[in-house]
């Protein structure tokens, strides 16, 4: 656990800085789309692996793709919402879907099969339901220490999760890994600074960067006690980053033809 905590305190503010400027570049949804991409949940899966043996990974694995649902749900929620209450209200009712669906999801029992199809099926489903949102005349509000303010709060939510995650049982604790840190601190920052539009787009670039979350660990769920820790983690890297690259390609070909 120190080891993890450590590395989540290192690389949070980070990661948050390296999303919010490749947002700004490229737009909230090409910066949602790689919040999907198992960024911290995939490392920790290595040293949870490392620390606890191949069997308990993969049993982690598959809860984090019931996780990952609870996430989309968030995005889901927020998405829905953000038009029509303010940026505190929209936070407190996604977080609330997020943890209402997190404590379902515990009452069962998860197999790679049935974690992995309800993942897919919650992606298909919210994609189809949200459109991208046409932010061209967004305006922008601009905060002092803006990414400082980002980095900071990224630190604190870390700290709050691992304590969380060390006070309830080990299911619980990998329903609870996927809780979407990133996507609540620039979902809120986006909601305010660009308005509701830009911020649905980047939950909605979540929920579609979901698919890299589901290949990835659909390797370490299936491969990881046959194939070994260094092999399974790289071909789960490869296979998010193939997925990544695909689902980038469809989108962007999909919108250049609207266009």
């Amino acid at each position: 656990m120190p080891v993890i905590l450590a590395f989540k305190l290192a690389t949070a503010p980070v990661l948050i800085l390296c999303l919010t400027l490749l947002s700004r570049k490229y737009g909230p949804a090409v910066g949602g789309m790689l919040m999907g991409v198992p960024l911290i949940t995939g490392p920790i899966s290595v040293f949870t692996a490392l620390e606890h043996g191949a069997s308990f990974a993969q049993h982690a694995a598959v809860a984090n793709f019931v996780g990952q649902v609870s996430t989309c749900i968030f995005c889901f929620t927020y998405a829905l919402l953000a038009k029509r209450l303010n940026v505190a209200m929209t936070v407190l009712c996604s977080a609330g879907a997020f943890f209402t669906a997190t404590l379902i999801w515990n009452e069962f029992e998860w197999t790679v099969a049935s974690g992995l199809g309800l993942l897919l099926a919650a992606i298909l489903l919210f994609m189809a339901i949200l459109k991208p949102v046409n932010i061209d005349a967004a305006a922008k509000v601009t905060i002092r220490f803006d990414l400082t303010l980002r980095m900071l709060v990224s630190a604190a939510f870390v700290l709050l999760i691992t304590f969380l995650t060390g006070h309830v049982g080990a299911k619980l604790s990998g329903l609870l890994a996927p809780f979407p840190v990133f996507v609540l601190i620039l979902s809120v920052f986006t909601h305010h600074q660009m308005g509701a539009g830009a911020a649905s787009n980047l939950v909605r670039g979540v929920i579609t960067g979901s698919f890299s979350f589901a290949a990835f660990f659909a390797v370490v769920a299936v491969w990881l006690d046959n194939l070994g820790i260094a092999v399974t983690y790289s071909a789960a890297a490869l296979a998010s980053a193939m997925v990544s690259g695909v689902v980038y390609l469809i989108l962007h070909h999909s919108t250049a033809s609207a266009a």
